[in-house]
């Protein structure tokens, strides 16, 4: 090996980030491209890989080596992240069909969600499994695309997520690791990195989707062409790669069991380590990076994205502000959100949005604003809004305890931790301690450190806390425990007394938009 820089590149909701890395942890590049997030129909969320993925792969590849005056021959390694699962169609030159249907917050496949779990219930070796599909599941859309657009199916010649996307490009080579092929259960076998009999009956023919692998395997290296528009070394190693929230994870240092990872990014996710792979109707357990490591997964389906879509609606004056060389439109909202005290002097909101992922599984869910009177603010709504995904936090550390795993210690990363204000609401509203990594670059770093396994510069993920630092602990409040207590039952409440209008509501609005 002579190349001296990691590359690591994660795919996000709204944007791409790159970083050119050294094996001490080093940055000396990075590159962010934002990119738009596109909602054709209510329910339906989308990706255009070639304009979004595959353009700002390209871009950031070509600003981190001239930004590090580098050579593509210098990079030793490179290692891929993204939004996960996400569900691609490709022909056999890797150029996408349609556009990518993203991961949980997109529920167009809930009847065929449904139509597969009555599958899985009914056979007598798939119902141990204990899955419950949901939006956050493959393959009901892989189904949906076979139903609904059959003559783009007929030609597919792989599906694709947008790590093997890239990979795809870039070596010829489509691979998807042991991890992230959880979002296929139980139609993957974990154990033996292959699928099961039953995926051509009742997902895909088998040779119409990727080869599996563990993350740091080198699934292919950078072919002539590849290097010719990259401006990479052919020959350069590409790892497998996996989903965005355990690249953030590895940034972590997330090394032993009890160790959780808190991302706050677009949405919520946690990735918990466990000792063995656990089985619980409310969350996802599946194997880690590594033969011999397990984790317990899951998470809510916005948090970022709500502060985005406040900010966008009703923010006008700090973005405007923002623009014109002033303060952070962020930071001015959380500075207005700590006017209003905690509580949000009696606002309570539901943070479903985009339906919810776990622990309530549920695409019907609907965003909801409680309590509303005119001695309201802006203030108030945007600290409610806060609260809820502190609520909805909660709401899931009581079911994973209830389910007999608990955290030992909690790492906090992803850009919402650059609000202090969000993060002493969560500790405070789900009275927990969160350690802060220093490393802001997230799921990218990760991305350098799991290419640097890959090419043997580290033993494995375990090293990864030579790159982790914590910044400092943000603990929980005992003076506002009780208040948030009482609104913890009326937030969890609201939901159950409400449920059953918002599916009445979800099939009043398909009925219309299908029209």
């Amino acid at each position: 090996m002579t190349g001296k820089y990691l590359l690591g590149l994660d795919i996000g909701t709204y944007s791409s980030k790159g970083l050119l890395v050294r094996e001490d942890g080093e940055v000396v590049a990075s590159k962010v491209g934002e990119h738009p997030l596109e909602i054709p129909r209510p329910g339906w969320v989308e990706h255009d890989a070639e304009t979004t993925w595959w353009n700002d792969f390209l871009s950031i590849t070509h600003s981190l080596l001239q930004s590090g005056n580098t050579d593509g021959r210098q990079i030793a390694g490179i290692g891929f992240s993204a939004i996960s699962p996400a569900v691609l169609p490709i022909d056999r030159e890797g150029k996408p069909l349609r556009k990518a249907i993203l991961y949980g917050i997109d529920t167009r496949a809930s009847e065929e969600a449904l139509e597969l779990q009555q599958v899985i219930d009914r056979d007598p070796i798939l119902c141990r499994s204990g899955v419950r599909l949901s939006s956050q599941s493959a393959s009901p859309k892989v189904l949906w695309i076979r139903r609904h657009e059959p003559e783009l199916w007929a030609r597919t010649h792989l599906v694709v997520n947008g790590t093997g996307f890239l990979l795809y490009r870039l070596t010829g080579q489509a691979t998807l690791d042991v991890y992230d092929s959880v979002s296929f259960a139980p139609f993957v076998d974990s154990d033996n990195c292959c699928w099961t009999a039953d995926t051509a009956k009742y997902v895909a023919p088998p040779e119409k989707l990727p080869r599996l692998t563990w993350t740091c395997d080198i699934a292919g290296r950078v072919t002539a062409e590849g290097a010719r528009l990259s401006g990479l070394a052919a020959g350069t190693p590409i790892i497998t790669g996996t989903a965005d929230a355990a690249a953030e994870a590895t940034s972590a240092g997330l090394a032993n069991d009890g160790d959780m990872m808190m991302m706050y990014g677009s949405s919520i996710f946690f990735i918990l380590r466990t000792s063995h792979l656990y089985q619980t109707p409310h969350f996802w357990c599946a194997p880690f990076l590594e033969k011999g490591t397990y984790v317990l997964t899951g998470g809510m389906s916005t948090a970022g994205s709500l502060t985005k879509w406040f900010r966008d609606l009703f923010a006008p004056l700090e973005v405007k502000a923002e623009k014109a060389g002033g303060e952070n439109a962020y930071t001015a909202l959380a500075r207005l959100a700590a006017t209003s005290p905690a509580g949000a002097n009696g606002l309570i909101m539901l943070p479903y949005f985009s339906g919810e992922r776990t622990p309530i599984l549920d695409p019907e869910a609907k965003g909801l604003i409680f309590g509303l009177g005119l001695n309201h603010t802006r203030a108030d709504v945007y600290r409610a809004l806060l609260e809820s995904v502190g609520f909805g936090i909660r709401h899931n550390l009581e079911v994973m305890k209830d389910d007999g795993v608990q955290p030992k210690r909690i790492l906090a990363v992803g850009g919402g931790t650059s609000n202090p204000l969000w993060l002493q609401i969560v500790s405070d509203i789900a009275d927990i301690e969160q350690h802060v990594i220093q490393q802001r670059s997230g799921a990218s770093y990760g991305d350098a450190f799991l290419a640097g396994v890959g090419v043997g510069l580290f033993a494995g993920t375990a090293e990864a806390t030579r790159w982790a630092k914590v910044e400092r602990v943000v603990r929980p409040q005992p003076e506002v425990r009780s208040l948030y207590d009482e609104r913890y039952r009326i937030f969890r409440g609201l939901y159950t007394s409400t449920a059953p209008l918002m599916n009445r509501l979800g099939m009043q609005v398909r009925r219309l938009t299908s029209c």
